[in-house]
C-alpha cells in the first residue's frame, strides 16, 4: 500500500499493530509507531491504545509505557491495557498503582478482574485478592472462578465449596476447579461426583477428571473416561487428553491400548512430537516394547532434551546402558545441552547394566564439564551403581562424603546392598540410623531382621520382630500387574482373590 501510494488510515495502521502483537515484531511494530507521528495520528485514541497492547505483547513494558504517560487523554481501555501489561508481566506492584490511581466510574469489570488475576498469580497473594473481590462493585462468573480457583491452589477447600456454592450463576470452567481441587487432595470420589452433577461437559473438564485419577493412581478409571469421551460423537479428545490416556496405559503395561490410542493419533493427524513424543516414548519403553520405543524417538524430527530423556530413561529400564550411554555421546556430539533428568535417566541405565566406569563418568561430566551440582538424585544414583555392583565400602565411604545430608531413600539403597551381600558390619549401623531417623517406616525393620536371618542371629531377629509388633508396624505386601489380552491383573503376595486362583495354581505346581 505504502508503495503504491495508497493512503493508510487508522484501521489498517491498526490490523497491522495487531499482526505485530501476534507475531512479536516489535521493531517492524516501532517502525509503525514512527509512521503513525509522520502520518499524524499520534494523538489517535484508538490507534494509541493498539500501541500499548503491541508492546505488552511483544514484552516491551518500558515503551507501552512511555507511550501511556505521553497520552493526552486516555479510557478505560488504556489503563486495561497497561494494566493487563504489568500483571502478565510479573509487576503487580506498578499495576496496582496505576488501578489506585484509576477513577472509580472508569474501572469496569475488566479492571477489577485483571487486578485479582495478579494477585491470583502470587505465591501469598490469595489474601489481597480477597480484599479486591468483596470490594467489587459487581462480579461475573469469571471473579468468581478466579477466587474459587484460588482457594483451591492454597489448599482452602472449604473456602472454594463456599464460593462454589454461592455463586450466581456457574460455567463448565466452575465445576472443573472444583473438581481438579478435590482430586488434588485426594478426594477423587467427591471430584467424580462434581463431574457427574455437570448438566454440560466438554474436553477440558474430562481431561481434569482424567488427571485427576491419573493422579490418585486409578489409572483404570481414567481410560475408562477416555474410552467414554471417544463414545461422543461431540466429545474429541486434544493432545491434553492423549497425554494422559497414554501416561495411564504406561503405568498399567497395557500395550494393545497404548497401540490403539497411537493409531488414533496418527489417523487424527496428531503429530507425535513435542510432549505427545515423549509420552509415547515412554509409553512403549514401560509397556515393553523398546524396538517402537526407539522407532517413535527416531521419526521425530526436531527432539528436545524432553525426547533424548525419555529414550535414554527408557533403554534403562531394559537395562540397554550401553545403547542409553552411545544416546548421550549423540546428544554431546549434536549440541544438545542435557538437564538434571537427563544424568539421573542416564545414570539409572548404568547402574542397571553394570557400568561402573560409565556412571562415575558421566557424574564427572555433570560436575566438570556441565558445571552443574549434582542434586540429591544424582548422588542417590551413584549409591545405587555401587551398590549393584557389590561395590559396598566404596558405597558407604561416597555417602559419608557427600555434601548434602543423604535421605531415607539413599541410606535404604545401600542398606538393600548390604542385605544382598551380606554385609553385617556395615548394614547394621545404616539399619539403625534409619530406624532413628524414620522409626513407623516398616522397610528398614524388615530389612535389618533378613539381614540378620541370614547370618542366623535369630535372637537379634525376634527382637526386631518384637520392636515392630510394639510398634505396631506391618509390612506392605508386594505386588505385580500382568496385562493379559487388553486386561490387568492385579495380584498380591499371598493373595488368593482371583476368580481364577485354582487354574492359577494349578499351573503353577504341574
Amino acid at each position: 500500500m505504502l508503495e503504491r501510494g495508497v493512503l493508510v488510515d487508522k484501521y489498517s495502521l491498526s490490523l497491522v499493530l495487531k499482526a505485530c502483537s501476534k507475531m512479536g515484531l516489535v521493531k517492524n511494530g516501532m517502525q509503525i509507531h514512527g509512521l503513525l507521528r509522520k502520518c499524524g495520528f499520534v494523538s489517535d485514541l484508538f490507534l494509541e491504545n493498539c500501541l500499548i497492547s503491541m508492546y505488552v505483547r511483544c514484552g516491551s513494558i518500558g515503551n507501552s509505557r512511555q507511550v501511556f504517560d505521553r497520552m493526552p487523554r486516555r479510557d478505560s481501555v488504556s489503563y486495561n491495557s497497561m494494566i493487563d501489561g504489568y500483571v502478565k508481566w510479573g509487576m503487580v506492584d506498578f499495576a496496582r498503582e496505576l488501578f489506585d490511581c484509576l477513577l472509580v466510574e472508569m474501572k469496569n469489570l475488566i479492571t477489577w478482574n485483571t487486578m485479582i488475576s495478579g494477585y491470583v498469580k502470587l505465591e501469598d497473594g490469595c489474601e489481597l485478592a480477597w480484599e479486591l473481590f468483596e470490594k467489587m462493585p459487581e462480579r461475573d462468573v469469571v471473579s468468581w472462578n478466579m477466587m474459587t480457583d484460588c482457594c483451591v491452589k492454597s489448599g482452602k477447600m472449604r473456602m472454594a465449596q463456599i464460593l462454589f456454592d454461592s455463586m450466581p450463576e456457574k460455567d463448565v470452567a466452575s465445576w472443573a476447579i472444583m473438581i481438579d481441587g478435590y482430586a488434588k487432595t485426594g478426594s477423587v470420589d467427591v471430584a467424580r461426583g462434581f463431574f457427574d452433577d455437570m448438566l454440560a461437559r466438554d474436553v477440558i473438564s474430562c481431561n481434569v477428571m482424567m488427571a485427576g485419577y491419573l493422579k490418585n493412581g486409578s489409572f483404570v478409571e481414567a481410560l475408562k473416561m477416555y474410552h467414554d469421551m471417544m463414545s461422543h460423537s461431540d466429545l474429541a479428545p486434544d493432545n491434553t487428553t492423549l497425554l494422559i490416556a497414554l501416561s495411564a496405559v504406561a503405568q498399567l503395561g497395557n500395550i494393545n491400548e497404548g497401540v490403539t490410542i497411537h493409531g488414533y493419533m496418527r489417523d487424527n493427524g496428531f503429530v507425535a512430537a513435542g510432549k505427545l513424543g515423549v509420552a509415547l516414548i515412554d509409553m512403549y519403553a514401560k509397556c515393553g516394547d523398546i524396538d517402537c520405543a526407539m522407532r517413535v524417538f527416531e521419526d521425530i524430527e526436531e527432539k528436545s532434551v524432553d525426547h533424548w530423556n525419555a529414550m535414554i530413561g527408557g533403554l534403562a529400564i531394559h537395562g540397554l546402558g550401553e545403547l542409553a550411554f552411545d544416546l548421550f555421546i549423540e546428544m554431546e556430539r549434536l549440541c544438545i545441552e542435557p538437564d538434571d533428568i537427563t544424568f539421573i535417566a542416564l545414570l539409572n541405565a548404568c547402574g542397571h547394566a553394570g557400568m561402573v566406569k560409565e556412571g562415575m563418568i558421566c557424574f564427572e561430566i555433570l560436575r566438570r564439564v556441565h558445571k552443574v551440582d549434582p542434586k540429591l538424585q544424582h548422588y542417590g544414583c551413584i549409591v545405587d551403581i555401587l551398590s549393584r555392583a557389590g561395590h559396598i565400602e566404596e558405597a558407604r565411604r561416597f555417602v559419608e562424603e557427600m555434601p548434602i545430608e543423604p535421605n531415607t531413600v539413599i541410606l535404604r539403597t545401600l542398606l538393600g546392598a548390604c542385605k544382598n551381600h551380606e554385609n553385617l558390619s556395615i548394614g547394621e549401623p545404616v539399619a539403625q540410623h534409619l530406624i532413628g531417623l524414620n522409626s513407623l517406616n516398616s522397610s528398614s525393620y524388615v530389612l535389618l531382621s533378613n539381614m540378620y536371618a541370614q547370618f542366623g542371629l535369630w535372637d537379634s531377629v525376634r527382637n526386631v520382630r518384637t520392636i515392630m509388633k510394639e510398634k505396631d508396624l506391618k509390612k506392605f505386601p508386594g505386588c505385580s500387574w500382568i496385562e493379559l489380552e487388553g486386561f490387568v491383573h492385579e495380584f498380591f503376595v499371598g493373595d488368593t482373590s482371583h476368580l481364577q486362583v485354582r487354574e492359577i495354581f494349578s499351573t503353577l505346581y504341574r
